[in-house]
């Protein structure tokens, strides 16, 4: 038995993973796709199994999320490293070139 998503469903389905983009959205997400799946009246298996892959996604997006903050993080102590050796170095020049 196949079943086909009408546009309706669709828009629902895209909007499910636009909120999912966004941790701090995750709680609407999943209640968005409870009530998709609820629409799709689904047997329990393949609910099951879609259930189980949408918290799998929400996970997965959650890690993405901290990884990228603890990179903006690292990036910017780099930057700041590096704008700190810059100063030192010139300061070392000035102070050379004053003796």
């Amino acid at each position: 038995m196949t079943h086909s998503l009408t546009p309706n469903q669709i828009a629902q389905l895209q909007d499910c993973f636009s909120l999912a983009q966004n941790p701090m959205q995750q709680d609407a997400a999943r209640q968005a796709m409870t009530q998709l799946l609820g629409a799709l009246e689904l047997n329990a298996t393949p609910a099951e199994v879609i259930d189980a892959l949408w918290n799998e996604l929400l996970t997965a997006r959650r890690s993405t999320a901290f990884w990228e903050q603890i990179s903006d993080a690292e990036k910017q102590m780099g930057d700041r490293l590096t704008q700190d050796n810059i100063r030192l170095q010139q300061n070392y020049l000035r102070l050379m070139q004053e003796q």
